[in-house]
């Protein structure tokens, strides 16, 4: 195995303070996961870029380079995948809404993508182009806990997929997601545009930073022209038709946070020794179940990353 040198993250938390679609934990969860970069897996500080849309809520703090745009994910996301070389462990973390998009009434299905703080959505496409884009030796985490997050990375194996178990929460919470005709109307708002496509909007409104399946969607097909077992590793929230929990547990004086970040974060905390992404997942499926959670978490990678310990953790150490 190529020796581990750079260790780089993008932590993203989306809450939409001030709309109808508002979250309370997003921000929390991605603070707690730079956290346990730092302590439990060597991460420097200074190589995690930490996106959030805190500033929105109150109008004041970081300046507009340092919230969740859909063009500033993708620069921070570009970044660091070409400053990747082997042996480098890239980590990227998006808390914050998802939704679905329909393809093509010829086509049968929907395609994912997360939700930025200004609709620029990013979708499944983007994140196959960044893995098709990194360095040979190095490898590539991505944990989505958004709704619809099951199949991110497009046609990336799947190695935990789909429960046919399915039961109603008992739980009070609110799903992370923006639901794709509320997508449409913001956009069309904006643009004016009678149109029910929504890759005109996206277009009309931000033009080159649109996502790649909507800006050269005829080039879509050749990315996946020469897929093979790849770096790319999905840990998503939930199945592509489920929604991912945001818990605002007031009442008890708790943080907010998101079902499936906090499962995670649960799991490393009680488990100091290395675990592969595959032990993390199941565990993290555990966890929830027991909280009564109906989300189903999915692992999408090569057979070999599946089983690689999760983060190339160096060191056993409790954090």
């Amino acid at each position: 195995m190529a020796k581990v040198n750079k260790r780089l993250a993008v932590l993203v938390g989306c809450n939409y303070p001030n709309t109808q679609y508002e979250l309370h934990g997003c921000i929390n969860d991605v603070v707690a996961m730079k956290d346990v970069l730092v302590k439990r897996f060597g991460f420097d500080p200074t190589n995690i870029e930490l996106l959030t849309d805190a500033s929105a809520a109150t109008g004041e703090g970081p300046s507009l380079m340092a919230l969740p745009t859909g063009e500033n994910i993708k620069a921070a996301l570009s970044k660091m995948v070409s400053q990747a070389e082997a042996g480098d462990v890239l980590y990227f973390h998006y808390s914050g809404p998802g939704t679905r998009i329909p393809k093509p009434a010829h086509l049968f299905g929907h395609d994912e993508a997360i939700v930025p703080c200004d609709f620029n959505l990013i979708t499944d496409v983007d994140f196959r182009q960044l893995i098709n884009q990194l360095t040979k030796g190095a490898s590539f985490t991505i944990l989505s806990d958004s709704c619809h997050s099951g199949g991110l990375i497009d046609k990336e194996k799947e190695q935990i997929g789909p429960s046919t178990y399915r039961a109603a929460s008992p739980l009070s919470y609110k799903a992370k997601n923006v639901p794709f005709e509320s997508i449409l109307e913001h956009l069309t708002t904006l643009t004016g545009i009678n149109t029910s496509d929504v890759g005109t909007h996206l277009l009309e409104s931000f033009g080159a930073n649109s996502s790649l399946k909507f800006l050269t969607p005829q080039l879509e097909p050749e990315l996946f022209d020469f897929l093979k077992a790849d770096e790319g590793i999905l840990l998503s929230g939930c199945q592509a038709d489920e929604t991912s929990a945001d818990m605002n547990p007031m009442e008890s004086g708790r943080k907010a946070y998101g079902a499936f970040s906090n499962a995670v974060q649960m799991v490393l905390k009680e488990n100091s020794g290395g675990l592969s992404s595959k032990e993390v997942m199941m565990m993290a499926r555990k966890v929830l179940e027991a909280q009564g959670f109906d989300q189903h978490p999915c692992l999408y990678c090569s057979d070999k990353n599946a089983d690689a310990t999760f983060l190339c953790q160096l060191e056993a150490e409790p954090y």
